[in-house]
């Protein structure tokens, strides 16, 4: 059986993302096994970097598996936690499992009041049934084999990050105020890609994102949107756990 198109991705993160690997090298009782192309595994990795919580960083090509990994977990999925010699998968149960287990280490994750709590797990779940599937319904257009028509496409992704932003606390910068939370880092790996739609789809108009005055009744939503994505962009712990650019082609040019 030929190997799968990513298992000779580059072997290991770049850029600012290879020195946070070397500094977590050493082992740890708390381990990440991690891809650094991985958006899911970029969600825990920067709630990790947040948190200030000590861990080791395993970098594992997820098709190429290793025993150690699949001894923790069968199906070889990264983001994989393993803490106390136990396993922990899903992006968001081991973010959230980080603020239950570390709750003295760093930012809080989640609002003290449990209204806006839940409201957060609503807009984080937004982002796995929404923003995720039309990001890649649009992202694998292609027009000789798909019968939707690109505008619909990028429509549906556009809609769904508007609602997101519509969510938002008006002031921000991030989802819930002045400091990110458990839904912006849910959102953050897939808002940082974008960049892949211009790249990509240049052909078909890009990603479309209205720009300052030309969003007609959605102006203000726009502008919050970009109030989040540019202070997201710029948060430490993202622009950290994100290799070079290049390095990325190969994952989404398929």
């Amino acid at each position: 059986m030929p190997d799968h198109p990513d298992s000779n991705l580059y072997p290991e993160a770049t850029g600012l993302a290879k020195s946070i690997v070397d500094k977590h090298s050493a082992p740890q009782p708390l381990k990440l096994y991690s891809g650094w192309f991985c958006p899911f595994v970029q969600r825990a990795w920067a709630v990790l970097e947040e948190k200030k919580i000590p861990y080791q960083y395993i970098e594992v090509n997820p098709y190429h598996k290793p025993d150690s990994l699949l001894k923790l977990n069968p199906r070889g999925l990264v983001p994989t936690l393993q803490y106390d010699n136990k396993p922990l998968y899903e992006s968001n149960v081991i973010c959230e499992f980080l603020e239950d287990a570390y709750p003295d280490h760093g930012l809080k994750l989640l609002p003290s009041d449990p209204y806006q709590r839940a409201k957060g797990r609503i807009w984080a779940d937004f982002v796995t049934s929404r923003v995720i599937p039309s990001f890649h319904r649009f992202l694998q257009y292609q027009p000789d084999q798909t019968s939707t028509p690109v505008e619909k496409l990028r429509s549906e992704f556009l809609d769904a990050l508007r609602q997101f932003a519509e969510a938002m606390d008006g002031a921000g910068p991030f989802f819930f105020g002045k400091e990110p939370s458990l839904v912006d880092f849910v959102m953050a790996p897939f808002a940082i890609r974008l960049w892949v739609f211009d790249y990509f789809k240049s052909d078909v108009g890009g990603l479309g994102t209205p720009v300052k005055g030309e969003a007609a009744e959605h102006e203000d939503s726009w502008a919050r949107w970009r109030k989040w994505i540019a202070a997201i962009e710029a948060r430490p712990s993202i622009k950290e756990t994100t290799s070079e650019r290049e390095k990325y082609l190969s994952i989404y040019q398929r």
